[in-house]
């Protein structure tokens, strides 16, 4: 009897074409999946700007054009005020105004230097305290990220949005 043995196997030829063209998947989606990270960074701040931007506006029109003060900026925004801007936590006959942020979102890009925030910065300092995540005026309203010399990918710096 003859009998013939077929196998059923890869040989090693077709495995390391397999693994080539693994590898140059990975090589074209790796960097295209690090660009999208980067560029929901970006919105998530352009967003967060935003929605301060505006509360810091409606917070304005409701207190006689005055703006949360540098050192207060924290409780004017998250919780009840008067029309003079003092804050309790629960509303009251003449606590009406706010909140106007459930809370301060955080810096969601990485400056870098000495002044820059740190991704995660949750704070709000005056334009002079270079620490923190945002840097806010209190006399204008302004409010920036305090990212030192960090830029976006079309050469933006992060502090001019």
């Amino acid at each position: 009897m003859n009998r013939s043995k077929s196998r059923h196997a890869f040989s090693l030829v077709e495995l390391v074409i397999v693994i080539v063209i693994i590898g140059v998947i990975a090589a074209i989606a790796v960097p295209r999946i690090s660009r999208g990270a980067k560029g929901a960074s970006d919105a998530a701040m352009i967003a967060d700007l935003a929605t301060m931007r505006s509360s810091l506006d409606l917070y304005a029109a409701e207190h006689a054009g005055l703006y949360p003060g540098a050192t207060t900026f924290d409780p004017q925004m998250t919780t009840f005020s008067n029309e003079a801007g003092a804050t309790v936590g629960t509303r009251d006959t003449t606590h009406i105004f706010g909140p106007y942020l459930k809370a301060v979102p955080g810096l969601p890009v990485k400056g870098t230097g000495t002044t820059g925030g740190k991704k995660g910065d949750n704070g709000v300092a005056a334009a002079d305290a270079l620490t923190i995540g945002w840097l806010y005026t209190a006399a204008t309203g302004v409010i920036v990220a305090n990212t030192g010399t960090s830029k976006d990918d079309e050469g933006k710096a992060y502090n001019t949005y």
